[in-house]
């Protein structure tokens, strides 16, 4: 009798650690999953950013024609964007598509007559919508990785997942966070 006690024991708590890594495993994945949706968002935004910007360019264009090197600046943060491959590489795109889209927004402050006119008016809406949309997917990013960092440094977890195959992932940071603290923006 004593024997099938022990049996029972051992039977329910494996069990219950069964169900445990089973939960534990599904989560991760849940998250790992979630981490690369946001990931996706972020370079979808990237990339509509970078769509947008020949546009603006070629409305700046007409007016700042000798400000050549603010449009070859853009076009090089552009292309650097767009070939960001990780969360590192596209926290320093960030930074020079920042000071890049500072440098277009200045020529523009010095035409007045480019800031009445509505394809430009547009185009910087656009890009000032797409900026806020690429801070909430950099947030949701964040977020997810927060969440997935956080699961697998907790206790017992830490013990097993990374046999597993889950490694923490990278926050999206940005090295000066005060060149993308708000959108850029044309005073009138």
């Amino acid at each position: 009798m004593e024997f099938l006690i022990i049996v029972g024991v051992i039977v329910v708590l494996a069990i219950i650690a069964g169900i445990y890594l089973w939960a534990t495993y599904n989560s991760l994945v849940t998250l790992n999953v979630r981490v690369d949706e946001a990931w996706s968002d972020i370079t979808v935004q990237l990339k509509r950013r970078a769509d947008l910007l020949p546009n603006l360019i070629e409305a700046v264009k007409g007016y700042a024609a000798h400000e050549k090197q603010v449009f070859e600046s853009v076009t090089k943060a552009r292309a650097e964007t767009l070939s960001a491959g990780s969360p590192a590489e596209a926290s320093v795109a960030e930074n020079h598509m920042q000071s890049a889209l500072k440098s277009i927004f200045a020529v523009a402050e010095a035409y007045p007559q480019l800031q009445a006119s509505q394809n430009f008016l547009q185009l910087q809406g656009e890009l000032v919508d797409t900026e806020d949309k690429i801070q909430a997917s950099r947030r949701f990013y964040n977020g997810g990785v927060r969440e997935l960092n956080v699961k697998i440094k907790q206790f017992p977890n830490t013990l097993f997942v990374r046999g597993l195959g889950f490694t923490e992932r990278d926050f999206f940071e940005v090295a000066d966070a005060a060149a993308i603290a708000e959108p850029p923006r044309v005073q009138f």
